[in-house]
């Protein structure tokens, strides 16, 4: 499946607890040394929104050379992730405490586009979904989907430092 046009974003109907969303985005996935590790940079960050970009590349594909399962898996979780978070309050952070992913096409491409959409923010769970696109010689395919149920972590920190301060 190869999509050619920009979609339309769900979220436009969404309105973040907090004003200082998007910087509190970038600031934890600066913090996270997995999406460091792997080169998964952040894209864009919107009210119920996130995508997170990826370059394939050896180090993280499987025997076949397609970008392996698990890298997929946490690129998407990443950002159903953040999705979720760009609408919890401050004073909360956030865990993924269940997803499911379906591999639809193999993980190859000049570049990967993991997408967060939420579902339904609520105030102990949130539910958004995922999907990952390849994109190769201007043209996406849709390689997985995922469906997420987030924590929303009242009273919790999302940085581990400040976090210890409270103690």
């Amino acid at each position: 499946m190869s999509h050619a046009a920009p979609r339309t974003l769900p979220s436009a109907h969404w309105t973040p607890q907090n004003p200082e969303f998007a910087e509190r985005v970038r600031a934890s996935f600066a913090r996270q040394g997995a999406m460091r590790l792997i080169g998964a940079v952040l894209a864009d960050v919107r009210p119920g929104y996130c995508a997170i970009a990826l370059v394939p590349r050896p180090e993280i594909a499987q025997q076949h050379g397609y970008v392996h399962a698990g890298i997929v898996g946490a690129i998407v979780d990443s950002a159903g992730g953040y999705a979720g978070f760009t609408l919890f309050p401050a004073s909360a952070s956030v865990l993924t405490v269940e997803f499911k992913m379906n591999l639809l096409a193999p993980a190859i491409g000049e570049r990967l586009v993991a997408e967060g959409f939420v579902v339904k923010p609520g105030r102990t769970l949130a539910i958004t979904r995922g999907e990952v696109h390849a994109e190769h010689g201007g043209k996406r395919t849709l390689v997985a989907l995922m469906q997420q149920t987030l924590m929303v972590m009242h009273g919790r920190a999302d940085d581990r430092a400040a976090a210890a301060g409270k103690s």
